[in-house]
């Protein structure tokens, strides 16, 4: 009666679009089943509401990524209709990482029929907060300069204690892709923005990052990222073990 929500959790590069693809065929094609899958970044904040909100609280929340940069209400409020018997089709947004901004409103999802499954993925679902203790050593070059008062620490903790945690207490289960090291995320994370420069060769307006903004861009996901690589095999349901080359080492199930 309900749509059955699967969570879908990894570091940048893991292959996360890639698995939860496989997934909607698996479901589709051998179990009839309609599923729709959709990303936390598409629910990012616009361009306009990160610049307001960086003024606000803190100067790197202009940079999109972490939690406290998505649009919470609108993820609530897309699970509650999705769930709701009276279920009317839905809009949901699509975001434009070269731009930096959500596409214009013609190019968003139209969700016509309630589906069975969805397929909700991010490399911060499923993410719990740290401790404050945690919270006071700075862990790379961009919070030691940027993020001198632990600001911008605090509020993106606080965001995951809070509005996160309702948004994440909707998962029905709960699948990581647990990647060796930071390194090694780094190393995939320059390979996509390749490929996206490649696709986009033509168009001049796009954000396309270099090595040095990948790699800065990143330390903003560091701490989540390594916090998760301790805690989420602790309470994930399912964790795939990845080795270098992107493979599947390992699985592990758990029954909950």
């Amino acid at each position: 009666k309900r749509p059955y929500i699967v969570g879908l959790a990894g570091g940048q590069g893991t292959g996360k679009t890639t698995t939860s693809s496989l997934i909607k065929i698996i479901l589709t094609k051998y179990f009839r089943l309609k599923v729709f899958k959709i990303s936390i970044d598409d629910f990012y904040k616009t361009r306009k509401e990160r610049i307001n909100l960086s003024k606000r609280v803190h100067p790197m929340l202009l940079t999109r990524g972490v939690p406290g940069t998505h649009d919470i209400n609108m993820m609530l409020n897309f699970f509650r209709k999705a769930k709701s018997k009276k279920f009317k089709k839905l809009r949901l947004p699509t975001f434009n990482k070269a731009i930096d901004d959500r596409f214009n409103k013609k190019k968003w999802y139209e969700l016509n029929q309630k589906p069975d499954v969805i397929i909700f993925e991010g490399w911060c679902v499923g993410a719990k907060p740290e401790t404050n203790n945690t919270l006071k050593k700075t862990i790379n070059s961009m919070e030691k300069v940027k993020d001198q008062k632990k600001i911008w620490r605090k509020y993106v903790n606080q965001q995951l204690k809070s509005k996160y945690k309702k948004l994440y207490s909707q998962l029905n289960c709960l699948i990581y892709l647990k990647a060796k090291n930071f390194s090694l995320l780094q190393k995939w994370r320059l390979k996509q923005e390749r490929k996206l420069l490649l696709k986009n060769k033509k168009n001049s307006k796009l954000k396309i990052m270099s090595k040095e903004d990948v790699l800065s861009f990143m330390q903003t996901y560091q701490r989540i990222t390594q916090n998760m690589f301790r805690n989420m095999p602790k309470y994930a349901s399912i964790i795939l073990n990845l080795n270098s080359n992107h493979q599947i080492k390992t699985a592990v199930y758990k029954n909950k």
